[in-house]
Formats: structure tokens, sequence, C-alpha cells
């Protein structure tokens, strides 16, 4: 009785001795497909090209020619180092992530007998979410018999949304959820 043959092994070990080429972000050098590019960089003029002879200006600089936008005719590439030109690359998505704001939705919690002063100082919590450029989700709760009370709640909700109209937009109207009243109010650009 014969063995079956012998499967191919996958996964990180299946050929020590040739691993794959890692997939690069950018084709360079010698991967560059197009017979002619636009080359561009720092001291080099811009120009279209034979692809040979931009790899040789690249190889006679000591640096790589790097394919900016391939989608391009002729396809740009950029005459740099490209271990720099990735770090710099890298730097600048940071820079940029780092500068982004996430918006966040903060709650602010009522219930139907909430008195003036609570809502005074509610308020100002709320001043400082939209400032901040957060939207803030406006909750009256409403506990066993409370129920009955969705007018005051309504209330409540229509005259905290008019003490921040200078600073924010109603996002979501009023709605009952259940035993919760609920209004988003987003902030203002």
């Amino acid at each position: 009785m014969a063995l079956p043959p012998k499967k191919p092994s996958s996964g990180p070990y299946q050929n020590r001795r040739f691993p794959q080429r890692r997939v690069a972000e950018h084709n360079i050098n010698g991967f560059i497909k197009s017979p002619e590019v636009r080359i561009v960089g720092e001291d080099i003029e811009a120009r279209v090209v034979k692809l040979a002879e931009a790899v040789d200006i690249a190889d006679q600089l000591g640096l790589d020619l790097v394919e900016i936008s391939p989608n391009a005719v002729p396809p740009v590439c950029r005459i740099v180092d490209y271990k720099k030109f990735l770090y710099e690359q890298k730097k600048k998505k940071k820079e940029i992530k780092a500068n982004s704001h996430k918006q966040e939705v903060k709650e602010v919690r009522f219930g139907p007998n909430t008195d003036q002063h609570d809502v005074d100082f509610k308020v100002k919590h709320a001043e400082e979410f939209l400032k901040a450029g957060d939207k803030v989700k406006a909750l009256v709760m409403f506990k066993g018999r409370e129920i009955i009370y969705k007018e005051r709640g309504r209330q409540l909700l229509e005259t905290f949304v008019e003490r921040l109209v200078d600073f924010g937009k109603v996002d979501t109207g009023l709605k009952m959820e259940g035993r919760k009243m609920t209004i988003m109010i987003a902030p203002k650009k």
C-alpha cells in the first residue's frame, strides 16, 4: 500500500532557505514596470526619461528611485533615500494622528425634578464639552412613578437646548426610549 504524497507545509517556516519577498509600499529601482517615468527630487530637474536612465541617475547620486504615483501617465518617481523617505512618511502619519481629535459623546443626566441650580451646573459642563468638540447627550431618567412627569422632562430638555444654542445645535431630536428621554447636541463648527 502506497502512502499519500506529503503536503507542503505552510506557515512561517515553510521555506527557510528562500523566504518570500515582503511586499513593499512602493515600487523601487528595478521593480518599477513602466518604460518611461517622470523624475522629481531635490536638486533634480523634473523631466520624463527612460527607466534605465532614471535608475542610473539615482545610482550615481547613491539614492533610490521610488515610484510615488503609479497611476499617473507617465508614473512619477522621486529620487530619494528610501529608508529616510519611509521614516518621514511614518512621522507625518503619526503627527496627523496626534493632531486629530476623536469626537466623543458625553452624557449629562437629569431627573424630572432636577433643581434649577443643578441644571445651571450641568449646562456649564455641557458648554465645556461642546467647546472641546464633543457631542452631548442630555438624558432625563424617569424612576418608578416619575414617568407621569414626562412633560416636565420635555421642558427641562428644551430649556437645556435653548441655553446651549450659542455652542451647539440639535443633532437628534427628543426621543423617548423606555424610561429615558434623550436629545443629542452636536458642537457648532
